[in-house]
């Protein structure tokens, strides 16, 4: 228990925030919030990466070390995404998802 917290009050606030992300990624058309669910999706794992490692080996940071991992892949995607979206709209002046199948190769 982390400040009279239990594990189970933070696991199901991950699942929800996965969920969530999982929702928003399956349903939206837009790339930007496409990219802003996988970030939900990513920053729920870290959280339980932590967390899990804190209730079982509270004197190991392997679960911090992980999620600082994480945490960086996640900031290169990002990047990364960001640069390719910019990209697409240069293109084609949208965002859409639907927008990108008429684009010319």
């Amino acid at each position: 228990m982390i400040a009279g917290i239990s594990i189970y009050e933070i696991l199901t606030l991950t699942t929800l925030l996965f969920f969530i992300g999982v929702y928003g990624f399956i349903t939206r058309k837009n790339l930007i919030s496409i990219l802003i669910s996988v970030e939900l999706i990513m920053n729920a794992s870290v959280v339980n990466f932590v967390i899990i490692n804190k209730y079982l080996y509270p004197d190991v940071l392997q679960g911090v070390l992980f999620s600082i991992f994480i945490i960086a892949v996640a900031a290169a995607e990002t990047a990364l995404a960001i640069a390719i979206i910019i990209n697409l709209y240069r293109q084609i002046g949208s965002v859409e998802v639907d927008a990108t199948e008429t684009m010319k190769y």
